[in-house]
Order: C-alpha cells, then sequence, then structure tokens
C-alpha cells in the first residue's frame, strides 16, 4: 500500500506555534473492493458501532475485488486543533450523489451541506433526517466518513491557490463567461474531532459502490412479507373499539390491510411517555392484540423515547438520563446498557412479548426547540452532538434486537437515522408533506443506505388524493398516516375505484417486491432507486453552449443537462413516473433499449425522451425488454409463513428474461440459517408465443407457490 504523508501545517495562535502532527497513513483494502484509513486519533463511538453493523462478508467476497478507484497521491488529511481536514479529488465532469437523504436535488456538486441530524426545514442545507456522511461518484466509487459529528461538507466549491487545475481567472466587465462559482477539483470536509475513519468503496459501476457500503453495513433490511402489505395509521386517541371498527370497514370494503398503526394515545400519558397502556382505550391488551392478529392485522406502536416521571421504571433510569429534558421527559443515555435494560424492557414486557409487532420511533431527529441542545451532557461521557447524530440509529438497533430475540421479523418508521442503517427494519418519514420532493427524497434514499416512504396523510381534491396513493404504492412502505386527518382510502368518493386498484396492485406484486428487498439484502442492490445508478442511463452532464442539439443523435440532450428527480427505478425491471397534482402529460427519460408499459405490454419507446399521457387513473411505469415481474392474487393480508399462494409470471417485450425469484418462510429469521431459495425464471420467445420455465423447489426448503403460470403482456 502507499503511504499517504500527512499535510504539516503551521499556525500561530496568541504567539505560540502549533502544528499538526506529521503522520502516515495507508489504505487497508479491509473486504474486497472496500478500503479503510484511519486519521488522527478517532474516539471509539461513531456511526458504525451505534448502529452495531457487521459486514456480510460472504455477498461482498461474491461481489469481487476492485481496483483502488482515485489517486492516493491527491487524496489529503490534516489534524490541526482538534480538527480533522479531508480532501478529496474531482475530475472535471464527475457528479456527485448522496451526503444523506435530500428532498430538492439529486446532483450534490456544488453544494455546501452540515451533515446535521435535524427535522427537514425545506432546504438541502445537510440538515435533514438521515444526514449519512457517504457520496457516490459518477465515476463508479463512494466515500464513508464514519463519524458521529457534524461534518461540513465543500462538494466541489472551494478553489485552492496551489490547485494543478487553477481555472483561469475571468474579467466579469467583459467576460460573459465569468462565474461567480469557479471550477473546483476537490471535495473537502471538515470534521470537528481528532481524527476520523474514512472508507472507499470500489466499482467499476456506481451502482457496485452502493452494494458495497450496504453489505459493509450487513445489507439491505429484509422485511417480513407482512411489512410490504398496506398499513393504516389510525387517530390520535383510537380506542380499541375504534381500531376494530377500522378493521372491520376495511375487510367489508375489500382494501388490503395487513398493519394497524395506533399514535400516542395508546399510552397512559405522551409527550413524555410511560410506555404503558391507556386502559380506559385499551382495557384489555393482550386480548386486543391477539384478536387483532386472529384477523390478520398487526399493531405498531408510537413512541418517542423520552420518559415521564409517572413511566414505571422511571427512578431506576433516571441516574442514566441526561441533563436536559425533551418536552420535560428524560433522555435515556442509550449507549449505556443501565439505560437500555428498565427501558427496553418495558417494551419487551408490555408490548412485544404479548405480540405487537413493530413501533414508529418519533421525534429522534430535530427542531432545536424540543430536541436536546449541544451544551447537555451524557452520562456515558459521549457529546450531546454524537448523541444527536446517532440517538435514532440506537433506537432502531435496540427495538429491532426485542424482535430478533424472538426470531420474529418486525419493520417500522423511524424519524432520525444516519450511516451504518442499511440493515436496520425501519423506513423513515417526516412532517413535510410536498409530493414532488417525497420522490426526490424517495430516489435519494437509494444512495443513502435508508428507506423512505411518500407516505399520504391528506389531500386538498380526489385528484391529489389519488396522485399520492399512485406513487406510494410503489414505494418501501405502503402508508396511509392518518393520525390527525383520520382518513381513510375511500375518502374521496370520485376516486375511490382506483384507489382501492391500486392497493389490490401492492398485494398482487406482492412476490416482485419481496424478491427485490432479497436483493437489498443478499447484493446491497437498493429496491427503490435512482435512474443513474441503472445502466444505460445516460449520465453526461449537456454544456450550456449546446443548445441547438441534434435530438435524434443524442436523445438524452433535452434532459440530461438537467438532474433527473421525478423518475426511478422501482426493483431490477420497473422505471416509475410519478404524476403529480395539475398534469395532464409529463416527460419520461428512458434508459437504453426497449421499454414497455406496465398495464398493456405495449412499446412505449426505445432509449428515448418519451411524452406520456396516462389519464388519472394510471401512474406511468415501463419494463425494460425482457423484464418479468412475478405476481399474486390480490389478498387482502400478506401470505401466512407455509401458506401457498398461485404465481402468475409476467414477461414484457422481445427479448429472452430471466429473474430471481427469493423465498422464504416471509416472518422469521430462519433464513439466516440457509432456509431460503432464490430460484431462476426464464422466458424465451418464439414468434407469438413464449416459453417459460422456473426452477423446482429444493427439497426442505420453504415453498411458498402452488401453480405457476406465465403470461405475456407483450403481443
Amino acid at each position: 500500500m502507499k503511504k499517504l504523508r500527512l499535510l504539516f501545517f503551521i499556525a500561530p495562535l496568541l504567539g505560540l506555534q502549533l502544528c499538526a502532527i506529521a503522520q502516515t497513513t495507508e489504505w487497508k483494502e479491509v473486504e474486497p473492493g472496500v478500503w479503510k484509513t484511519v486519521v488522527g486519533k478517532p474516539g471509539d463511538y461513531n456511526l458504525l458501532t451505534a448502529a452495531g453493523a457487521k459486514p456480510n462478508q460472504q455477498a461482498l467476497e461474491k461481489l469481487g475485488s476492485a481496483a483502488f478507484p482515485l489517486q492516493k497521491s491527491e487524496i489529503e488529511f490534516r489534524v490541526e486543533n482538534g480538527k480533522t481536514y479531508l480532501r478529496f479529488p474531482l475530475q472535471r465532469q464527475e457528479q456527485l450523489f448522496g451526503f444523506g437523504l435530500n428532498f430538492q436535488t439529486v446532483y450534490q456538486r456544488g453544494k455546501i451541506l452540515e451533515l446535521h441530524v435535524d427535522h427537514y426545514g425545506g432546504k438541502d442545507n445537510g440538515r435533514t433526517h438521515a444526514p449519512v456522511p457517504f457520496y457516490v461518484s459518477s465515476n463508479g466509487y463512494g466515500v464513508f466518513i464514519n463519524s458521529a459529528e457534524y461534518i461540513k461538507v465543500w462538494a466541489g466549491t472551494g478553489v485552492r491557490k496551489d490547485s494543478p487545475n487553477f481555472p483561469t481567472p475571468k474579467d466579469r466587465n467583459t467576460d460573459k463567461k465569468w462565474s461567480s462559482r469557479p471550477y473546483s477539483d476537490a471535495v473537502e470536509m471538515l470534521v470537528p474531532a481528532e481524527g476520523a475513519e474514512i472508507y472507499v468503496f470500489g466499482g467499476p459501476t456506481a451502482l457496485d459502490a452502493v452494494k458495497r457500503y450496504n453489505l459493509m453495513n450487513g445489507g439491505g433490511v429484509l422485511p417480513p412479507r407482512w411489512g410490504l402489505g398496506f398499513t393504516q395509521r389510525v387517530m390520535t386517541r383510537s380506542t380499541e373499539q375504534d381500531v376494530e371498527t377500522e378493521v372491520e370497514n376495511f375487510k367489508q370494503k375489500g382494501y388490503p390491510l395487513d398493519f394497524i398503526g395506533l399514535e400516542p394515545g395508546w399510552q397512559s400519558k405522551a409527550y413524555p411517555g410511560t410506555f404503558s397502556w391507556d386502559k380506559n382505550r385499551f382495557p384489555n391488551p393482550p386480548a386486543f392484540v391477539e384478536n387483532m392478529k386472529q384477523k390478520g392485522v398487526r399493531l405498531n406502536l408510537w413512541i418517542n423515547p423520552y420518559v415521564s416521571p409517572d413511566a414505571p421504571f422511571y427512578k431506576e433510569i433516571l441516574p442514566y438520563t441526561a441533563s436536559h429534558t425533551v418536552w420535560l421527559g428524560v433522555i435515556p443515555d442509550f449507549t449505556m446498557s443501565e439505560a437500555r435494560k428498565p427501558f427496553f424492557n418495558q417494551l419487551k414486557t408490555d408490548q412485544v412479548d404479548m405480540g405487537v409487532s413493530g413501533y414508529k420511533i418519533d421525534e429522534v431527529d430535530g427542531y432545536d426547540y424540543y430536541l436536546w441542545p449541544d451544551v447537555t451532557k451524557f452520562p456515558s461521557g459521549h457529546s450531546a452532538e454524537q448523541m444527536r447524530q446517532t440517538y435514532g440509529l440506537l433506537a432502531m438497533r435496540y427495538t429491532a434486537d426485542l424482535f430478533k430475540e424472538r426470531n420474529q421479523r418486525t419493520y417500522g418508521l423511524v424519524r432520525a437515522s444516519n450511516g451504518g442503517a442499511s440493515a436496520l427494519p425501519y423506513v423513515l418519514y417526516n412532517d413535510y408533506y410536498n409530493h414532488e420532493d417525497f420522490i426526490t427524497a424517495l430516489i435519494n434514499s437509494g444512495f443513502a443506505g435508508v428507506l423512505w416512504t411518500p407516505e399520504v396523510r391528506a389531500s386538498k381534491t380526489a385528484e391529489e388524493w389519488l396522485r399520492r396513493f399512485q406513487s406510494n404504492v410503489f414505494s418501501p412502505m405502503a402508508m396511509i398516516n392518518a393520525w390527525s386527518t383520520g382518513t381513510k382510502p375511500w375518502t374521496y368518493p370520485e376516486v375511490e375505484k382506483q384507489v382501492k386498484e391500486f392497493a389490490l396492485l401492492r398485494m398482487k406484486m406482492m412476490p416482485y417486491w419481496y424478491s427485490e428487498f432479497a436483493k437489498y439484502h443478499f447484493e446491497g442492490i437498493p429496491p427503490f432507486r435512482a435512474m443513474n445508478l441503472e445502466p444505460g442511463f445516460n449520465q453526461e452532464v449537456v454544456s450550456q453552449e449546446q443548445k441547438n442539439v441534434n435530438l435524434q443523435e443524442n436523445p438524452y440532450a433535452e434532459a440530461a443537462s438537467k438532474e433527473i428527480k421525478d423518475q426511478y427505478m422501482a426493483g431490477e425491471n420497473l422505471l416509475v413516473a410519478p404524476m403529480f397534482t395539475g398534469q395532464t402529460s409529463r416527460k419520461v427519460v428512458l434508459p437504453k433499449g426497449k421499454w414497455f408499459d406496465f398495464y398493456t405490454g405495449k412499446l412505449a419507446g426505445d432509449g428515448e425522451v418519451i411524452n406520456v399521457t396516462p389519464g388519472l387513473d394510471i401512474i406511468p411505469v415501463f419494463v425494460k425488454d425482457g423484464g418479468i415481474v412475478p405476481m399474486m392474487p390480490p389478498l387482502l393480508h400478506a401470505p401466512k409463513a407455509e401458506e401457498k399462494v398461485n404465481l402468475e409470471i409476467r414477461y414484457y417485450g422481445t427479448k429472452p428474461g430471466t429473474y430471481q425469484l427469493y423465498d422464504d418462510d416471509g416472518e422469521t429469521f430462519n433464513y439466516e440459517k440457509g432456509a431460503y431459495s432464490f430460484r431462476t425464471i426464464s422466458v424465451n420467445r418464439k414468434a407469438d408465443k413464449i416459453v417459460g420455465n422456473i426452477a423446482k423447489s429444493e427439497k426442505g426448503k420453504p415453498n411458498s407457490f402452488a401453480t405457476i403460470t406465465f403470461t405475456m403482456m407483450t403481443k
């Protein structure tokens, strides 16, 4: 390994000469295609330790090695005055993605950010629910800073005077090409600590770098099948009877429902919470939970982790809480076992052991007015800043452990995440409610190793309701969050028929969704991701001079000069292009090759920019040539373990196609012991007929499918 010498800086301070300690560092290949180095003296608490992330070594070995993607001599580090300075090179045509869960932009080059866990405030400035310090380059590599501090980022904005690529200064008075933001050839970061762990992920493609990042964190989450069904969150003060009525209405109206979300009113007190059932609203919790489960519906409970003086474990946990409070509730220091034991034991004995299936972890993100200030002291000695950056990770990790101990998968909601969270079974959400930005966040989630739901809460019109619901169906969690509105799928009668069709479509597509999440877990491929990660998608940026381009020679030129933030890949074979309120038509940028309409199988285009006018009833979805989409009947609940369903294998286009269909029991972690299978589906077209084949199920492995039929969608 070549060694990088830390730059030696001398700076005067109060008449004294302080300098960075000269030292050497080297890049060590810790997993195939993954390199690590340590700069300075980082502490022993970081994002990966908070998340409990462990590499999926077998999957990383299968992915294989790669060349180190950067010129090591162009990477610079220094530690000075208790801070760590990092510099990574950028080429002129290179684009950057990532730096966390951004809502309005996909391209991140030219940004100045402070990566800081917070409620999203309407600007992509680094303060967001998952400010993951991981970026991906269009040149096919990734960089991750494993630090639990607020990291400042200059993503190609600063210009050093000694840069070998220093741009030629221009006269603003006479030169129209003068720019207030001249060309910069580096990503620079400032970590407010005396050191940091740094990882570089090789390619050769950007998707390969993302896969390696997810696999280093254990691989993506594999939810239970029921987690990929439909969920309805009920109003805050709903009672046991209200919930039972809601479940019965879903059944009578023929709408699917797999889990109900109970909001703060399930607790005897909330804000701060007691983490105990309100016996007035829920007089017999064990019987209620069992009754729901017998009806095929699971329960997800809202919590935030701030403990009321009326909580049964308050006195026990009090010595292990922070100096400040949130809503007058004490803040447990979850890095300490003494704090974890009483808190999570309450959840275990009072909820999980009786059959509750998951949690919604609220308010672990920000709004400085209600979260703890940075002057707060935690008994572990970790700084308030470190706790802010990792509190969501800790809450996810230790609630997930409660279910893992029972060999039972969970799937929930959380307001804050960070680096290392890929394997944690939670989906992000927030109080922001812009449909377009929700889709951009879904796109960016694939660069950050997190999941995001464009949930539906309320709408001003029936059109908006339907448009939001359509994109919600093509996301990690299909959810109506009616905690304050009381909305139902059928709230808008004008579009009730279409809403029901899409709710049932979600259930029909479960074999496809489940297989795609399995690839997330075993291969690190995000189930929902940016077009920029799709092979054949043109990432080149068209210069401003190219105004009169030949669209036949370069069909992307019209769209390539701006980021594509309103369409995305859903799994291996589907391209989703949501419609927004007021739109009657939209442009869709198709990657190279033929693409076919998901609903009809007809040819939609061949590697070009198309204009579609789908009507209100349809969200545009396209399937790549040779694409296979396995489907099942539209059940009202996800299949239970050992329940068999009929399988319909839909085939699109003309090219031969293959697909890996995943199967396991859908509920436990037995797949970690080998109780799963990937069955290869292959389809060949001969004239107007198709020849389809699916590998036989292995003896002793789960087999969830009864009859199997093939459907040729493209006639």
